[in-house]
């Protein structure tokens, strides 16, 4: 688990695409201390395993699954990552709790700048617009971001940044067009769900033990 603030934006020092496999490598720096073979590490927030540590490089299997439903798939040699190690029982949570398990992504399709201001608004499928409400948490590229706007017509959703975030992670150098993994709050998911399900029951009962 972890908690959506992003400890570290680090470049990819090695990208190894397979068919169904690709192997990464990241120069963790001080970051990689004491990181043991088989813990997990959140890359653009996404949950990977270690699988080697050594000589100050660590790296990463990433499967094919993994592949179609993130961004990683577009990585590159200095391509820039957002990493958090995942978090002890008992550390501060200064975000949400992020599992690490990418829900979609979302593409970039407004950028407005002012001063200091920056927000990004993104589009995203219908189906996971639905987890996403004004002033709720989402978490993109791994970082924990409360919404600051929503158009459900057009299927949309906008973070506001502040300077911390744009220096510190992905967001700040995106451009319109760009991918970002999406992470809907588990707990708002599993509220509409339920509701959902339990509206349908009653409108149509005879189906709800079906």
């Amino acid at each position: 688990m972890f908690t959506g603030i992003v400890q570290a934006l680090v470049s990819v020092r090695a990208i190894d695409h397979g068919d169904d496999l690709s192997r990464l490598t990241l120069e963790l720096g001080e970051l990689g201390e004491g990181l043991q073979l088989g813990a997990s590490v959140a890359v653009n927030g996404t949950c990977l395993t270690v699988t080697a540590h050594e000589s100050g490089q660590t790296h990463f299997d990433i499967i094919k699954e993994t592949l179609v439903t993130t961004n990683l798939k577009h990585l590159k040699v200095v391509t820039p990552v957002n990493v958090e190690r995942s978090f002890k029982v008992g550390d501060e949570v200064g975000g949400h709790v992020v599992s690490g398990h990418v829900s979609t992504t979302a593409e970039l399709a407004r950028l407005r700048k002012e001063g200091n201001d920056r927000e990004l608004t993104f589009a995203i499928a219908p189906r996971w617009q639905n987890y996403i409400f004004h002033k709720g948490y989402v978490a993109l590229d791994g970082a924990s971001l409360t919404v600051s706007g929503v158009d459900r017509e057009a299927s949309t959703f906008s973070v506001s940044l502040i300077p911390e975030t744009i220096d510190r992670t992905t967001l700040g150098s995106i451009q319109v067009g760009g991918l970002v993994n999406v992470e809907v709050d588990s707990q708002t998911q599993a509220i509409v769900d339920t509701v959902e399900r339990v509206l349908a029951e009653r409108e149509h009962p005879l189906n709800a033990g079906r």
